[in-house]
């Protein structure tokens, strides 16, 4: 059995030239649209008796409404459609859905009183709004999202960003979200998913398009997820360097080195910057305390930064990390001090093999010389930039984490939970992606996994009730293993 296969996820330009492409299409995309948003609504329903609210904009986001509505009746729904838009000012397609909807017997009202809705629909903005919203529309965002029932977005929660994530003002907080052609990259990313409720995605019968950027899934590093031959050994597997751990940080170190061990290279060394660390890990023996300048010689791939401090050993050490020739990540502290140091900028992105940075927003800022602000009102955009700036594999962690390479490639991975939000949880991640790279696997194909591994590992725990308040860091790597097994032997 295979993995399903990564589903595309589009800018809104991309889209745009999509359905400029589709205009003459039969059915109509939105004809589809409405459609296969009904099909989901009339589950929703589950043949409950009761009336269904359709709130229709003024752009053919509110013709989908239309259409669905008119679908929904012909099955027999009662649905009552509000809308204050102007017929004369509605595009083309929505237009005409509108007025099929009144020839069809149809009525139009200005507005919505009571609770007595079984499902409401938000058809009112699509992809193309950027401003906040006010007057009338805010008014009903606020009225919609305190009904007991169902909340349907078609294609975006009205008020989110589908570009960003962000919110442009009051938005609609939907229990399921029926998004069409494809993913767009404000529903999977900063506020996205807790607006979006459950998220489906209807092809509308396009082949797949073309698309640099990715849903990040199983699917995206299957080649390597392969069984482990019986005669093997340990020398075949690898050996991590973890490199950190200045004084009074040397937890951080031993999480990336306990969590590369749960994902089976040969051998794991641990180089603290701290000289009074305690040179065994009582939990983890099977760790290798060296001196940290030993680390390139000892080990196939480095990981640098966790616990590492911005002293001079620390500049020392990253500076020899840089110019080892095996596989590398950066983070923390390593990151901080490559945004102060453009020599050092310089050398990584002239390293032979891409590096793989993984900052969280702050960091990210401090490497583009920005603002977290900024970082966050536009994540893909700044994973891609720092990637190309940096010559470098990069993932801008969060809610929704990109993964960008240098080459314009993105993915954005679903996996994961507010509960991650704790101290540890990047080191962890860390030595993941180190224990793969150590095993010859390509920078790209190990980000990618041990990303969507470590919050699907965390998906698992909060399923089994570890989480999501109060999960550990530490608690992830036995839960990551136990699934990294499992994908191989899908």
């Amino acid at each position: 059995m295979k993995f399903p296969p990564a589903l595309p996820v589009l800018r809104s330009t991309e889209l745009r030239a999509i359905e400029s492409a589709c205009a003459q299409a039969q059915p109509s995309l939105m004809e589809r649209a409405g459609r296969a948003a009904a099909s989901w609504a009339l589950n929703l329903l589950e043949a409950r008796p009761g009336c269904v609210l359709v709130l229709a904009g003024p752009g053919n986001n509110g013709g989908d409404g239309f259409v669905l509505a008119r679908v929904l009746r012909e099955q027999g729904v009662e649905v009552v459609v509000v809308s204050i838009a102007k017929p004369s000012r509605l595009p083309a397609d929505a237009a005409a859905a509108r007025q099929r909807w009144l020839d069809d017997g149809g009525q139009i009202l200005p507005d919505f009183i009571g609770t007595q809705w079984v499902l409401v629909v938000d058809a009112l903005f699509g992809i193309g709004l950027t401003r906040p919203l006010e007057g009338v529309y805010a008014e009903w965002i606020a009225r919609l999202n305190v009904l007991n029932c169902p909340r349907l977005a078609l294609d975006v929660p009205s008020g989110l960003n589908a570009e960003t994530g962000a919110l442009t003002g009051p938005c609609v907080q939907a229990s399921h979200t029926a998004s069409f052609i494809a993913h767009k990259p404000g529903l999977l990313t900063l506020d996205g998913p807790d607006h979006c409720g459950q998220l489906r995605v209807f092809d509308l019968d396009l082949p797949p398009p073309a698309a640099s950027g990715h849903l990040l899934g199983p699917a995206c590093f299957a080649d390597w997820l392969k069984p482990r031959r019986h005669n093997m050994h340990k020398g075949q597997f690898g050996a991590v360097g973890v490199i950190g751990g200045a004084a009074g940080m040397q937890g951080a170190a031993l999480l990336a080195a306990r969590a590369a061990l749960y994902l089976g290279p040969g051998k794991v060394f641990l180089g603290l910057l701290d000289p009074q660390g305690a040179g065994v890990d009582p939990l983890h023996p099977e760790i290798m305390w060296r001196n940290p300048g030993e680390l390139p010689m000892l080990a196939t791939a480095l990981v640098i930064g966790p616990g590492l401090g911005k002293g001079e050993g620390a500049c020392l050490q990253l500076r020899r990390a840089i110019g080892f020739a095996g596989p590398l990540l950066v983070d923390a502290d390593g990151l901080n001090l490559l945004a102060e140091d453009p020599t050092l900028q310089e050398m990584l992105a002239a390293r032979s093999e891409a590096a793989i940075l993984t900052p969280h927003p702050a960091e990210a800022a401090r490497l583009l010389q920005t603002t977290v602000a900024q970082v966050q009102a536009d994540r893909v955009s700044v994973a891609c930039e720092l990637a190309c700036r940096t010559r470098s594999i990069v993932v801008l962690k969060g809610s929704g984490s990109i993964v960008a390479d240098p080459d314009g490639r993105w993915f954005i991975n679903p996996s994961g939970h507010g509960g991650m939000a704790c101290g540890g949880m990047g080191d962890v991640l860390s030595g993941l992606i180190g224990a793969l790279l150590a095993q010859a696997w390509p920078a790209l194909a190990a980000t990618l996994c041990g990303v969507h591994l470590h919050g699907a590992a965390a998906d698992q725990l909060a399923s089994e009730g570890v989480g999501p308040g109060g999960l550990t860091a530490s608690e992830t790597m036995p839960a990551a293993r136990h699934l990294f097994n499992s994908w191989i032997l899908h």
